[in-house]
């Protein structure tokens, strides 16, 4: 049954036409404080689903509060560990797969972050919570970021440590890992190969325009990941239903970076002129 019930929920999660996947994260006022474009946070999780993502992914009392109307809409991600501003290398653990259930989240995820003096106890909370996943049929998705205190800081955008991090991912039954974007298509190819799991990337700081973002996108996607779950980018906008509507033009059409700008300047456009 575990094994049914996980394949239901992957399907709700991943796009169904190819398989990939657009995720929006909300996560974020726990991990990096509050942002203006984070409240209202209902607004904000409106505006997003609107724009037709795949999944969202927040924390449990978010998704109580704000997540109800949009069920069925998007699938679900229950974050179930977070950093901090005082703390941005360690992911403590916040809740149990066994709460994502009763939330009928169709998948749960996990940060951990490798290469720091703690590293063996993150990778101990990872791999107890895939396997209670597992146990479950909730698929998986860990957020693993090269980014301890032991890695050199000359060595922390080396794709090496990018590609251990998501073969770590996989050693400990992970289904999809989120990790940073090398830079380029041909190292980060690299990365792809170096893990069974799909492999999607986080946005971050990784740019200044739309257009940084959507070609990020466009490389992921050629160079064999399954997609991306962007937080900042999407909602620290005033238009995150075109941004979100644009990102799904490059991942599940294989839209070209110069049409998903053109597309979100025709968006932009009517999204003003109905006002």
């Amino acid at each position: 049954m575990a094994v049914l019930g996980k394949e239901i929920r992957m399907n709700r999660l991943l796009n169904s036409e190819t398989g990939r996947l657009l995720a929006v994260a909300v996560d974020q006022a726990t991990a990096r404080g509050i942002f203006d474009e984070l409240m209202p946070i209902g607004r904000k999780i409106t505006e997003i689903v609107a724009g037709k993502p795949d999944a969202m992914t927040m924390h449990k009392g978010i998704a109580e509060m704000c997540f109800p109307q949009h069920a069925g809409k998007t699938a679900l991600i229950l974050k179930l560990s977070t950093f901090s501003p005082w703390q941005p290398n360690y992911d403590a653990v916040v809740t149990e797969v066994e709460e994502a259930i009763r939330l009928g989240a169709d998948a749960v995820s996990m940060g951990c972050i490798i290469g720091g003096e703690d590293q063996p106890e993150q990778i101990r909370n990872l791999g107890l919570a895939a396997g209670k996943a597992a146990a479950y049929g909730i698929p998986m998705i860990a957020h693993i970021y090269p980014r301890g205190n032991l890695i050199p800081k000359e060595e922390k955008d080396h794709w090496k440590h990018v590609a251990y991090a998501v073969r770590l991912g996989a050693e400990f039954g992970v289904d999809i890992v989120k990790t940073k974007y090398t830079g380029d298509p041909d190292s980060f190819r690299k990365v792809v190969e170096a893990t069974p799991a799909r492999v999607v990337v986080a946005g971050g700081e990784s740019g200044t325009r739309n257009e940084d973002y959507f070609q990020m996108a466009r490389d992921v996607i050629d160079a064999g990941g399954y997609g991306i779950t962007f937080g900042r980018f999407v909602w620290n906008t005033k238009n995150p239903t075109a941004i979100v509507q644009c990102l799904h033009h490059i991942i599940h059409k294989n839209g070209t970076v110069k049409e998903a700008v053109e597309l979100f300047n025709e968006l932009t456009s009517q999204s003003a002129a109905s006002k």
